[in-house]
């Protein structure tokens, strides 16, 4: 039998939950939420090389990736993995970088439809205006 963290009463070391104050996971010393984290010991200019994070705090307020490579639901860094990113070379579904693999994006080149029409004002399925005003004429 361990002590609760919060309240000091007796529960089980297995408990999910302590029954006296309802505090999650009391048996461990330190509980910072639920998922996964994980940051490497390697820092580039302050920035974690490998900052993987699907963690949500103690207040449902997720946890964002931030670091040279930076994998999770929020990420923010160099080369990002994401639903939500900000990076410059970011594979997510919505996501601001300079290149961009995205379903959703805001990037100077996209590698997806709309960017390659909006980089060179034309796609595989689209004409140049130029193109087409030269169809008709």
């Amino acid at each position: 039998m361990n002590l609760c963290r919060e309240c000091r009463h007796e529960i089980s070391e297995q408990a999910m939950v302590c029954p006296h104050c309802g505090a999650p996971y009391p048996a461990k010393e330190k509980w910072d939420g639920w998922g996964f984290e994980y940051k490497s010991n390697l820092t580039v200019f302050g920035l974690p090389f490998v900052h993987i994070s699907f963690k949500y705090r103690p207040n449902r307020v997720p946890v964002v990736a931030k670091g040279i490579i930076a994998i999770g639901q929020f990420a923010c860094g160099v080369f990002t993995i994401s639903q939500f990113g900000i990076g410059i070379f970011s594979l997510s579904q919505f996501t601001i970088a300079a290149y961009a693999l995205a379903q959703f994006a805001i990037a100077y080149s996209l590698i997806a439809q709309i960017g390659i029409y909006i980089h060179e004002g034309r796609g595989q399925f689209v004409k140049s205006i130029a193109e087409i005003i030269r169809m008709f004429s």
